[in-house]
């Protein structure tokens, strides 16, 4: 067994660089700011707020896909447009054919470049956007904070695959995903509340349907017949797919979750207790889930001199 070193000298070296690492943390978190383009661009929220109101009214699914193009980019290298790249993490099987909305970025970033050219970044549109989606479907709102930059480089397939984590996931696996990020594991069971909107194609969940257990067996039966196409689209909350509310967790009591990650979180291990508590406390999930967004828009942003200001989303200037 390795020995630790308990002098008092390699104590406080290791005391020098934890604070330092956290002075470094609070410097980036405070030059984000809710008022950030208060001067420099001050109907940034109206503009994202209209479009996607816009685009989720034309179709509901959008807010989901917004939320989860937001999500997708902050847990690979941070909140900072990475995403949005063409090529690098798009090209990810997680992500390709997969994510949607980037023309609704696309859309908005056109329209801020005409009015405030050169001044918002990609990455908060992202963020604030993410947050409209939400809340145009029902859900929490919370103060986003603003003054990322860009990313001028794209994630790796690779960044993707050890990143974003996957339906397949155990309990654990996703405690452990999470964890990795700073999230705690009731975070994690507040942020999966997200799949209380949105689709999941069929070849996502064709393993569970066929041959878990756990699963309720008219829901089964339902989901079997929908699939008979597998590239068919499913809805992740049978009960209200396109309300952001609670009802995503009732499903997981009565054995309804769509993907294996999903029922993990009611299936005999550390996180029941949650999920029964969001499932009769919709105010507890939406407050805990409004938070956890906070803390996931603030991973490792890019501020200050860090990054650029892309012109075109798609592209490093």
């Amino acid at each position: 067994m390795a020995s630790f070193n308990s002098s008092s000298s390699t104590i406080t070296t290791f005391k020098f660089h934890f604070g330092a690492f956290l002075l470094l943390v609070g410097v980036a978190s405070a030059q984000l700011a809710s008022n950030f383009y208060g001067t420099s661009c001050p109907s940034v929220l109206s503009v994202i707020k209209s479009a996607v109101d816009s685009a989720v009214s034309n179709e509901a699914r959008m807010g989901a896909s917004l939320l989860r193009l937001h999500f997708h980019d902050c847990f690979v290298n941070g909140c900072d447009a990475s995403v949005l790249l063409d090529g690098g993490e798009k090209t990810a099987p997680a992500n390709t054919n997969s994510l949607r909305g980037f023309e609704v970025i696309d859309s908005i970033k056109t329209q801020l470049e005409s009015s405030c050219p050169g001044v918002v970044s990609c990455a908060d549109i992202l963020s604030v956007a993410a947050r409209d989606s939400v809340v145009a479907l029902g859900g929490p709102s919370w103060q986003v904070q603003l003054g990322r930059r860009d990313s001028a480089t794209a994630g790796s397939v690779s960044d993707v695959n050890n990143n974003v984590p996957s339906p397949a996931l155990s309990v654990s696996g996703l405690i452990s995903a999470f964890s990795n990020k700073g999230f705690t594991a009731k975070e994690m069971v507040a942020l999966s509340g997200s799949h209380t909107i949105g689709q999941a194609r069929c070849t996502t969940f064709l393993t569970r349907i066929n041959n878990e257990t756990n699963i309720d067996s008219s829901f089964k039966t339902s989901t079997q017949a929908q699939c008979q196409n597998t590239n068919n689209f499913v809805p992740l909350d049978v009960t209200s797919p396109t309300s952001f509310d609670s009802a995503y967790y009732r499903n997981l009591l009565n054995q309804k979750g769509l993907l294996h990650s999903d029922q993990q979180l009611f299936s005999g291990g550390s996180t029941d207790a949650q999920v029964r508590a969001y499932s009769s406390n919709q105010a507890a999930f939406r407050t805990d889930f409004a938070n956890a967004m906070i803390k996931m828009g603030n991973l490792s942003p890019l501020t200050g001199t860090n990054g650029q200001i892309r012109t075109n989303c798609r592209k490093a200037n």
